[in-house]
């Protein structure tokens, strides 16, 4: 895939359809802001525009006033000692803003990194986020036992960023190199209490994936970025339909190159029946991180 891409010209919707069900988002960044402008400025350079540059208040506010009905706030650490004051600053957000659920991060290769998700699940985070591109690991690196001990031990699910796209040069490793679907059934199989969630449906693997679905219970995948017509991969249809339970919607806002709702929009004209709609924009979700 080749980036950086440019962003596409298109208004925002004013709310969320309301012949949809219920939303929930599953997968939007939040990030304290001195690191949402680091972020911004490497996406600039190595990825896309951000069109919504907005603080963490700013991002929640904008998202539910347009009929998001809960928001999954994931983060990642990209170096060793940012995990406990990052956890501390997500348990913030989601003690002021009761839509939000809040995943806690950690560094992987930290000596301690059982202790700090501990500390952040007795904080009310509700889960973990990793990405192997930006913190430079294969998933199946025996040295992330712990991490994965943690979560099943608190049963909290895990979203990690395991598919090889989208890729860039400017990451520290080649994705190509420690990322696959085979590493992924490794730990699945290492690991059957473990609920592990895959974002944009396993780029660029979607057969390997799909398979993946078929075989194992405890796997998710959530949409972001896939159902946009924004990447040159495209999704078979197939990986949308053969485990209707196990795909979540997402989007990456804020950090998005389109209107916030331009995946929703496509959403409806993936040919899902009502039912199947709910699942995927608000069932799953709530399945998948025990919420009401």
């Amino acid at each position: 895939m080749r980036l950086p891409l440019a962003a596409l010209a298109e208004v925002d919707g004013e709310r969320v359809d309301p012949d949809l069900p219920y939303v929930v988002d599953a997968h939007v960044h939040l990030f304290p802001d001195g690191i949402f402008r680091a972020l911004w400025r490497w996406f600039g350079e190595h990825g896309w525009p951000v069109r919504y540059q907005l603080t963490t208040p700013e991002a929640v506010d904008f998202l539910l006033s347009r009929g998001v009905g809960r928001i999954i706030a994931l983060h990642y650490a990209h170096k060793p000692g940012m995990a406990r004051s990052m956890n501390a600053y997500m348990a913030e957000v989601v003690r002021a803003h009761p839509r939000v659920t809040g995943l806690a991060t950690v560094y992987p290769f930290e000596d301690d990194a059982k202790a700090i998700l501990e500390e952040a699940f007795a904080l009310g985070l509700s889960g973990v986020k990793l990405h192997c591109h930006v913190q430079a690991f294969a998933v199946d690196d025996p040295r992330l036992r712990a991490i994965y001990e943690a979560c099943a031990e608190n049963d909290k699910p895990l979203v990690i960023h395991a598919g090889r796209e989208p890729s860039s040069a400017a990451y520290p490793c080649d994705p190509y190199a420690i990322c696959g679907a085979e590493r992924v059934e490794r730990v699945l199989a290492d690991h059957p209490r473990l609920r592990l969630c895959v974002p944009h449906l396993g780029a660029d693997e979607f057969d390997g994936y799909t398979r993946l679905l078929e075989r194992h219970d405890h796997l998710w995948l959530d949409t972001t970025m896939m159902l946009g017509d924004f990447f040159s991969v495209k999704p078979p249809p197939r990986i949308l339909s053969v485990r209707p339970d196990r795909i979540l919607y997402g989007t990456d806002f804020p950090n998005l190159p389109y209107a916030w709702d331009h995946e929703l929009r496509r959403v409806r004209h993936q040919g899902f029946s009502d039912a199947v709609l709910e699942q995927v924009l608000a069932t799953n979700a709530r399945t998948l991180y025990r919420l009401p």
